[in-house]
């Protein structure tokens, strides 16, 4: 049986103009289907509220679903917010969506921890929270 401690939570939302959130409500599923707790802030949510709700929910991962192709505009400023909050590093990080190939390595040097471009697996972020999940303080 899980407990409360063991049992990962996971933050997701959606950031910018990008209207779509039928993949990130499947990936919510398959996340709570996993034995994960999920909290879905919605879309069009700012930096900022992002990175105060992953400090003030105490979670384990952060999932950001990017359609509009503005990632490299708003990932390093939900890097710069979590890093004004004191917990880049601390929660995964993980960027999802319309992601090109060129794109996956920079994000990562600025501190994405997993990237899934669409058609990625929902058993592949499953298995890659999991799998790296840092302990929670």
């Amino acid at each position: 049986m899980t407990t409360m401690q063991d049992t990962a939570r996971i933050l997701l939302a959606k950031i910018g103009l990008d209207g779509h959130d039928r993949g990130v409500k499947v990936l919510a599923n398959a996340l709570r289907d996993a034995g994960m707790e999920v909290i879905y802030l919605g879309m069009r949510i700012p930096p900022e509220q992002i990175a105060v709700a992953a400090l003030e929910e105490n979670v384990d991962a952060i999932g950001i679903s990017l359609l509009s192709g503005a990632h490299m505009r708003l990932i390093p400023k939900v890097v710069k917010a979590l890093e004004d909050q004191g917990i880049l590093g601390q929660p995964l990080l993980l960027v999802g969506g319309t992601i090109p190939d060129d794109d996956i390595e920079p994000l990562k040097k600025i501190g994405v921890d997993g990237i899934f471009p669409v058609g990625s697996p929902l058993q592949a972020i499953v298995d890659f929270i999991k799998e790296n999940r840092r302990s929670r303080s």
